[in-house]
């Protein structure tokens, strides 16, 4: 798989020409270490010098806001380190209110105020911080340099096979049968440990990252698939959910790539289903229509995920080749001790059954609510209570040991209630 080329971090020896006045900007620059020069040559080919710039300072944004040439010329005094940003991740976090953006929008400024600290007006003043310092505060007060750093190490990740897959069952509520899994993300950081998805996958989908890791997540869990199937006896008994952005939709070749990767990893499309979000189908509604009916025209089935958190309107399910609402599990938190919460699970599931749509409760983790759920007609589930997410030959393992000693585990909900219960 072709990850992204673009350097993420960049080193200068002293002496080198980082950015030169007149050419067109592609990048902008944080400097992690060392120290800059700026110079502008003047149309009478007059050298001057701007100033300097450290650890903390942006260089080169102007020119990935603005899309003209360089406006000086920036050397390096020391060795210095770099965090790149991209003028494509520049514009795509232009849709959204994001640290970095507003850290360049607030550095554009500091450069204005630094040109009109030269002016004779200011001169005379010695109360102003050097430019380089306000910047410095400003990238302190976000979190923009964390995001960035981030950004990087996840791409390491995805170039050097950093993260991993587990899978959580998806249990049928009256059989207690595993019907398939869900495909989860795992980062194990280097140096920080494992990280919560709830903190990478935002991250990923702001930056397009997202994209060449679903590829990977879709590619994995396919194979992943078929040997847990033949390790454990279960031909084609099982399907794989895997969730994908909106970011993913928007690619040019998301179909082709669904298509190529089911031919290569030799699964049937039938055996995947495409976990979305109520966003991608109200933010680009026409082209999400014409890609999931494709997709459903191969065999594969739409689920919506965090069902009743998003958008929320029901025209959608008309409009929409929709098989699965998974209704969220905060939902399912609430209804044992919410009167509001339990009817709109009830809800909810009354809808999906009108609509011919299967249900699917996430975040079970107690006998109570599966038996609740199973009272409701709910026709599956997934969580604590049945299983973790599990790494792959954990999965194995379990299905082993539980055809071997049948009520082990994942017992069916209505027995095991009654019997926890009383």
């Amino acid at each position: 798989m072709a990850f992204l080329n673009s350097q993420d971090k960049r080193d200068f020896k002293a002496g080198d020409i980082i950015m030169r006045q007149g050419e067109k900007g592609e990048c902008a620059y944080i400097i992690e270490e060392g120290r800059v020069e700026i110079f502008i040559e003047s149309d009478n080919g007059t050298i001057h010098r701007v100033g300097t710039r450290g650890p903390g300072a942006i260089i080169g944004e102007m020119a990935i806001i603005d899309d003209a040439p360089r406006t000086a010329t920036i050397k390096a005094v020391e060795d210095c380190r770099m965090l790149e940003i991209s003028r494509d991740d520049f514009s795509r976090r232009l849709k959204n209110t994001d640290p970095v953006i507003q850290t360049v929008s607030q550095v554009v400024l500091t450069r204005y105020r630094d040109m009109l600290a030269r002016a004779e007006i200011f001169r005379e003043s010695n109360s102003s911080p050097p430019p380089e310092e306000v910047e410095r505060s400003f990238l302190e007060e976000t979190d923009a340099v964390e995001m960035i750093k981030l950004a990087n190490d996840f791409r390491d990740a995805l170039r050097n096979r950093q993260l991993s897959l587990h899978y959580q069952p998806i249990i049928d509520l009256r059989s207690g049968d595993i019907q398939g899994f869900e495909a989860l993300v795992r980062w194990e950081h280097p140096e920080r440990g494992f990280l919560s998805p709830g903190l990478f996958i935002p991250m990923a989908e702001d930056t397009g990252l997202i994209v060449d890791a679903s590829k990977w997540v879709l590619e994995e869990s396919c194979r992943a698939l078929k040997r847990i199937e033949s390790l454990t006896g279960y031909d084609s008994g099982f399907y794989m959910s895997v969730n994908f952005s909106s970011t993913d939709f928007a690619s040019e070749d998301f179909v082709e790539g669904l298509y190529d990767t089911l031919s290569r990893t030799d699964v049937s499309a039938n055996r995947l289903c495409l976990e979305i979000t109520e966003r991608i189908l109200m933010s680009q509604p026409e082209s999400a229509r014409e890609t999931l009916e494709m997709c459903c025209k191969a065999g594969m089935k739409i689920a919506i995920d965090d069902f009743g958190t998003g958008y929320s309107s029901l025209s959608y399910l008309h409009s929409f080749p929709i098989q699965v609402l998974k209704i969220d599990r905060s939902f399912i938190t609430e209804m044992m001790h919410k009167k509001e919460s339990l009817e709109l699970v009830r809800s909810i599931i009354a809808l999906g059954k009108n609509l011919n749509m299967t249900v699917t409760a996430e975040g079970v983790e107690n006998p109570r609510e599966a038996q609740t759920l199973l009272e409701m007609e709910c026709d599956s589930a997934q969580g604590f209570w049945f299983s973790r997410p599990q790494a792959e030959k954990d999965v194995i393992k379990m299905i082993r040991d539980r055809d071997k000693a049948p009520g082990k585990h994942m017992l069916p909900p209505e027995r095991t209630a009654a019997r926890e219960l009383g």
